[in-house]
């Protein structure tokens, strides 16, 4: 955590969840501070404010508003009015599995969707390119099948109720054993 002024003295386990969290998000391509700033307000018994936010973790108010901006942005946290206090207060969504789908939704705009465009753009002139090979013409079919075949999937299992999307998450390598052998890559 970048620290700017004294912060506040958070339990150990917290800190340390807030601490793996912001590694997490990094290695996912989010910012630290964003990634911290919803794990303490993932944990945080009652809304706070963007001042408490900064004293709690060290940070400056600068970077808390941006990083707050983001994660209202992506929907894991909302602004929360509180009686008699005219500051913004903040909470983050705790049920994990909104969270996830959430998370979810946003990487799918931002990725999964726009790679679908530009991989059916190349496929498309590709078939009218004579100067690209069979090979790369076939790897960029093959790749553009892949990723609609998993956005197809992502759709689906956005209609599946959540208790049956649990049993289904916890079948795992069951039901791999009814599915045909095929060959192991």
């Amino acid at each position: 955590m970048t620290e700017t002024t004294g912060k506040k003295k958070l339990p150990a386990v917290v800190e340390r969840f807030i601490l793996h969290w912001g590694d997490m998000g990094d290695e996912w391509g989010v910012n630290r501070s964003v990634s911290q700033i919803h794990g303490l307000l993932y944990l945080a018994e009652a809304p706070m404010t963007a001042e408490d936010i900064a004293e709690t973790l060290g940070m400056a108010r600068s970077n808390v508003s941006n990083s707050i901006k983001e994660l209202l942005a992506w929907g894991l946290i909302r602004r929360v009015p509180i009686l008699g206090d005219r500051r913004d207060h903040f909470e983050a969504e705790t049920d994990i599995w909104e969270v996830a789908a959430r998370i979810a939704a946003g990487r799918k705009e931002r990725e999964i969707d726009p790679a679908i465009d530009a991989l059916r753009a190349c496929v498309s002139d590709a078939a009218d390119d004579p100067t690209i090979s069979p090979v790369a013409s076939k790897r960029l079919k093959e790749m553009l099948a892949f990723t609609e075949l998993v956005d197809r999937w992502y759709t689906q299992m956005l209609n599946v109720p959540r208790p049956r999307l649990v049993a289904l998450i916890k079948l795992g390598e069951k039901i791999v054993s009814f599915l045909p052998a095929g060959k192991s890559k």
